[in-house]
């Protein structure tokens, strides 16, 4: 290859915002960048930092915007990870508790305003505690699964587990707070059952996963074969290992599904319906119950964040060498799932990164520099012509404090500053420098991606 059609290679991947290398792309038939190209390149940076590997999905409405695969499903076996892989999804296996007991309010087989000691008379407090309040974290009951003392690598029964907490008092008065509490949802589980009168496991799979067409979820049973099954790691910034083992049983309630981004999507699609719960319900599943911070609040199973763009139903989960986050936004029907088989927070930054490009908001790129602000005056000095070669020049304008490249027949793309002089598009691996001579003038723009460098002098 030459090093025009290098030259010419690089440009056109700033004007794509989307590059694989330097490799030959056709002049004549050039695409438009599109919103799947930038997710791809999100989610592969992230991939790159060795911080995520897992599946990911994009919906609004019936419409599937994006999803894929990451990494591997197993490292030893060398088995990738796809949309089909089956994750553990820890604590996003509370929404599906809270919906299993306002089905069971539906039937009129319980109350979430009745107290504890009518489902579980020997738990501790009992009579202090409201469903609700269990549902929202905001009972006061001491987290007896946060124990450091408690062997989770050795099974327990629920009713040991819940009477771990027995003698401990209260942390605050039922309804006040929010303390986020594991033990409560093994509890809400445990009332699912003695209400219902079947285990856990068979209730949802007849009552919630069967309607909403969900074939791949179910509980983490060690013993169990599950195809498609990813195994869980740690990551320390070098070398991944297996996590740690677990015995799921502990969980309960509280996080012992496995499921597919493609289940989940049915799940969110199934809420939009009556198929699993009825519209008062859905109501009481998603109003806020008590304060978490500033713009946050839990309501049944999820978390409602409040920003000036968007009311938005939020958790995440995570489980040894497993990390997910959901997001839901009901006013435009987005839906944005990551499931990671990595015990990293990356799950969330990857889910919020993608839902922020499903709008059209900014986001900020792994493994790049965070952006600074820049006196719009020196932004302006950077405005002009580039001649990067005899035949293409790259454009620079500087608009209200804001700075932009663009390649002829290409639209204009947004260039953020890391320094004075420093800048990069973010959806790809492309930095650009100005280099400015002793007398303050703007001498050359040079552009640094896939280990090119390509100076292109000021023309104008």
């Amino acid at each position: 290859m030459s090093w025009k059609t290098c030259i010419r290679n690089v440009i056109l991947a700033l004007a794509l915002l989307a590059v694989a290398g330097c490799g030959q792309i056709g002049l004549g038939a050039t695409p438009q960048p599109t919103q799947q190209q930038e997710m791809e390149a999100f989610v592969q940076a992230h991939l790159a930092t060795g911080n995520f590997m897992g599946a990911v999905l994009v919906a609004r409405g019936d419409e599937v915007l994006f999803q894929g695969g990451y990494g591997k499903a197993n490292l030893e076996l060398d088995v990738p990870n796809t949309p089909e892989t089956v994750f553990r999804l820890g604590s996003l296996t509370k929404q599906f508790t809270a919906a299993a007991v306002l089905q069971l309010q539906d039937q009129g087989r319980l109350s979430v305003n009745d107290t504890l000691d009518r489902y579980l008379p020997d738990a501790p407090h009992a009579g202090e505690v409201t469903l609700a309040q269990l549902l929202s974290h905001s009972s006061g009951m001491p987290d007896s699964l946060a124990s450091p003392s408690l062997e989770l690598r050795q099974p327990h029964t629920p009713d040991e587990l819940i009477g771990q907490a027995a003698g401990q008092p209260l942390e605050f008065t039922p309804g006040s707070q929010y303390h986020y509490c594991n033990v409560c949802y093994l509890m809400l589980g445990r009332i699912v059952e003695k209400v219902s009168g079947q285990s856990y496991a068979d209730y949802l799979a007849e009552h919630i996963f069967r309607p909403a067409g969900m074939t791949a979820t179910g509980i983490d049973e060690p013993g169990l074969i599950v195809p498609h099954r990813a195994a869980g790691y740690t990551w320390d910034g070098q070398t991944y290992r297996n996590a740690e083992f677990v015995d799921m049983s502990n969980v309960g309630g509280a996080g012992i599904l496995v499921s597919t981004v493609g289940d989940m999507y049915k799940w969110d699609r199934a809420l939009y319906t009556d198929a699993i719960i009825s519209p008062a319900a859905r109501e009481a599943y998603f109003t806020p119950r008590v304060r978490m911070g500033e713009g946050q609040s839990y309501a049944f199973g999820w978390r409602i964040v409040d920003t000036p763009e968007h009311t938005l139903a939020e958790h995440g989960g995570e489980s040894n060498g497993f990390v997910t986050f959901a997001i839901r936004d009901p006013a435009t029907q987005l839906y944005v799932i990551a499931l990671t088989n990595v015990e990293n927070l990356a799950a969330q930054d990857v889910a919020q990164g993608l839902a922020a490009i499903a709008y059209g908001e900014p986001y900020d790129m792994p493994g790049q520099p965070p952006v600074v602000e820049v006196d719009p005056a020196v932004l302006q000095k950077y405005a002009g012509s580039y001649q990067v070669s005899a035949d293409m020049t790259v454009t620079i304008t500087a608009e209200a404090g804001h700075l932009f490249a663009e390649v002829p027949g290409q639209p204009k793309f947004e260039l953020f500053p890391t320094s004075e002089t420093e800048f990069l598009a973010k959806i790809a691996d492309i930095k650009l420098h100005f280099d400015v001579g002793a007398d303050g003038a703007v001498t050359e723009l040079v552009i640094h991606e896939g280990g090119q460098e390509i100076h292109a002098p000021k023309v104008n």
